[in-house]
């Protein structure tokens, strides 16, 4: 963030975050959602409770956790742009009347098409004139593939765990050549998806690369675990990843937001 009164406003599964630019300084604040009330209803609140959320805000950025469908740059047209709404209702139910983004990724040669709820962009709205939708797992997509993906020879696999899901992904000639999401509250499913992944790639256990980032369940045995199977598995630390970054000394902070 560039603007010197900033803020990018996660919101996660059942979970709000902010981080706040003033004067070129970052604060990260996690907010206590109320149960019994929408998302939306508890950003209402925040802007009108928080005192760190008591100026004027130059620009807002919205970060989503909304499943992604990717499009090839070169499939997606104009027409395209014109039916977001029943293209994305056609793959994935449970976002009827949530508006739909497309966002190109040029590094990907993708377009990522995906929801965002209209209560949290109005409400975003009414606090800020500049706002920007992001889906989380955009800039993810980017770092890994620019940190990671020509590092080397072997082939790779990504796995960046948050909000109690898993996604992975890998790539193949600039692409995204799989991206899914699967449910990761528990060690064992996270463990069957990721081994279900490697295979599905057919990824080499003896040769091939497994880098992870995030917050894992119970860690301890999941790395035990993967280390079984696999030969080469990472854990990627933003610390050392982001050369130090002032973003990644925050504790706390979900990594696609030190971004």
């Amino acid at each position: 963030m560039n603007n010197s009164n900033s803020i990018t406003i996660r919101a996660g599964q059942g979970t709000l975050s902010f981080l706040v630019n003033k004067d070129n300084t970052h604060s990260f604040h996690p907010y206590p959602v109320k149960s019994g009330m929408s998302l939306s209803a508890n950003l209402r609140e925040a802007f009108k409770e928080e005192p760190f959320l008591n100026q004027a805000i130059e620009k807002a950025t919205l970060m989503v956790t909304s499943p992604v469908i990717l499009i090839p740059k070169e499939d997606f047209t104009d027409s395209t742009d014109g039916s977001l709404e029943s293209i994305y209702s056609y793959v994935l139910t449970g976002h009827k009347g949530e508006a739909k983004i497309a966002t190109e990724i040029p590094e990907l040669e993708a377009v990522a098409v995906y929801a965002v709820n209209k209560d949290l962009q109005m409400v975003v709205s009414d606090n800020s004139m500049d706002v920007e939708i992001r889906n989380i797992m955009i800039p993810v997509w980017k770092h890994l593939y620019n940190r990671y993906y020509q590092m080397g020879q072997r082939r790779k696999m990504f796995a960046y765990f948050h909000d109690k899901s898993v996604d992975i992904c890998s790539f193949e000639q600039r692409r995204l050549r799989y991206a899914n999401t699967f449910d990761a509250q528990h060690a064992h499913d996270a463990l069957y998806y990721l081994l279900f992944s490697w295979k599905q790639l057919g990824m080499n256990q003896q040769e091939d690369n497994l880098f992870i980032v995030g917050e894992l369940p119970h860690s301890e045995w999941l790395m035990t675990r993967l280390k079984a199977y696999l030969k080469h598995v990472n854990v990627i630390n933003p610390n050392a990843d982001l050369n130090r970054s002032a973003l990644a000394q925050i504790e706390g902070m979900p990594f696609d937001m030190m971004l």
